[in-house]
């Protein structure tokens, strides 16, 4: 009998979970909690990944105790400081919060609604224990992911959250052949080597970024936070639609003052530009350092956001 352990045979991202109604379908992979796929009527609405794949650029992914980038991976809280592990070491940032390979157990597993839990540890540079429960459901309106953080510890503790799908308007066509509406009148400048936050400025200053009334993406580069939404019944919705008006739609309340805008550019042409990441935020780039948005979660409290994705 050979002495070399058995082979571990699960996926790379997880355990496959699908649900479906009409007409949408949605694979959630349990590794981060991670939307792998969405399609309408079989139509792609954002960049899939393989289940045997490692997740590529954060597809899907779910993004928490915090979204975007800790600049230098250091902030203070409760006047101490902290460190974080830099996530994006190009950049020496820390990125994406902390349960992007955290793997998920199942709560809840309908035909149409799972839900799923994971529990962020007490660590170095985020010595709290929170518990994030991830909920995804289909209905007629489309798909709704919600991520509800709970402080389970006895000190209050920092957080913000996200997703990271990358939007598809046509899975034939390219970013810049999209239509883009994005309602923002701010957006957040930041520096091109690090993507390090500058300062908010209207986006009348920056017309390439101004996504106010629908227009051709083109050729323009974004990887920038907008905020100043624009909202109907306390509603922002960002649209990418294809010449024949077909497209893809995620919309968000106002627990999300934030979304992060990316064009997906790529050194290598099979992925370059072929979604956009649009991700809402309850809190801008940085926050744990400047505060701003920051939700602080007391001891046994718990914050709830939740965005809707829906084919046009």
């Amino acid at each position: 009998m050979s002495d070399s352990p058995a082979s571990d045979t699960r996926l790379r991202s997880g355990r496959q979970l699908v649900i479906a109604g009409h007409g949408y379908e949605a694979a959630i992979a349990s590794v981060g909690a991670t939307l792998r796929s969405l399609t309408f009527e079989g139509r792609d609405l954002i960049v899939p990944f393989a289940a045997d794949e490692v997740r590529p650029a954060y597809r899907g992914a779910t993004l928490a105790p915090w979204p975007n980038r800790v600049v230098d991976g250091r902030y203070t809280f409760g006047g101490v400081e902290h460190r974080l592990a830099l996530s994006e070491p190009e950049r020496s940032h820390a990125l994406h919060g902390l349960v992007a390979w955290t793997e998920f157990a199942d709560l809840v597993v309908t035909d149409d609604r799972v839900v799923l839990v994971g529990v962020v540890e007490p660590q170095t540079g985020y010595p709290f224990r929170v518990e994030v429960e991830v909920e995804y459901r289909i209905d007629a309106a489309g798909l709704t992911q919600a991520v509800t953080g709970r402080n389970l510890g006895t000190d209050t503790a920092p957080w913000g959250a996200g997703p990271h799908p990358y939007l598809v308007a046509d899975p034939a066509e390219r970013v810049d052949d999209w239509t883009l509406t994005l309602p923002a009148s701010e957006v957040l400048t930041v520096t091109a080597d690090r993507l390090s936050p500058i300062g908010v400025e209207p986006v009348t200053a920056h017309a390439p970024w101004d996504f106010r009334a629908p227009r051709l993406l083109g050729g323009v580069f974004i990887d920038h936070a907008f905020t100043g939404l624009s909202r109907i019944d306390g509603i922002a919705e960002v649209r990418v639609q294809s010449a024949s008006g077909a497209g893809v739609a995620i919309a968000f309340d106002e627990a999300c003052p934030w979304v992060q805008v990316h064009t997906a550019d790529t050194p290598v042409e099979a992925t370059n530009r072929i979604g956009l990441a649009v991700e809402p935020m309850t809190c801008p780039p940085n926050a744990f350092a400047s505060g701003v948005d920051l939700v602080v979660l007391p001891a046994g409290g718990a914050h709830a956001a939740s965005w809707r994705i829906r084919a046009l």
